[in-house]
């Protein structure tokens, strides 16, 4: 059996990151569904979605470390086409990925203690996020 709902995100811009974990947790129970998979996937080319464990310190040092690693002041060749400011941001969520699978045991998530579902914005400015969640399971 398949369950699938969307969820919107409202995003400040670059660096900025939610914690999914209780609304992908909700989507899950609401399937009806005991055991299978969830997959949770960014419509969109520059958002992230992965687990980290969603404290302040991490939630400043992952998008610090991305732009240490894709930096926003680099010239890329995707700002000679578009002129667009966000050749980095394409390449940071490239690097990141888009989607991420959990399953699920009794309803409710298999994820560690200290382990939750994030979605990151990478694009240089605020956005409404579609994230699509997809339940997989019987």
């Amino acid at each position: 059996m398949v369950h699938q709902e969307r969820l919107r995100v409202e995003t400040s811009g670059h660096g900025d990151m939610h914690d999914l974990t209780d609304e992908v947790r909700a989507v899950v129970r609401r399937s009806g569904l005991a055991t299978g998979t969830v997959q949770v996937f960014n419509v969109g080319s520059t958002g992230v979605v992965g687990t980290i464990e969603f404290e302040p310190g991490l939630v400043e040092d992952l998008p610090a470390i991305l732009d240490r690693l894709m930096p926003p002041s680099r010239e890329y060749e995707h700002e000679r086409t578009w002129g667009d400011g966000n050749g980095h941001s394409h390449l940071q969520a490239t690097t990141l990925g888009p989607s991420l699978g959990v399953p699920f045991a009794d309803g409710d998530l298999v994820l560690g203690t200290w382990q939750q579902i994030f979605h990151l914005e990478c694009d240089v400015r605020p956005r409404q996020r579609e994230v699509v969640v997809t339940v997989q399971g019987e």
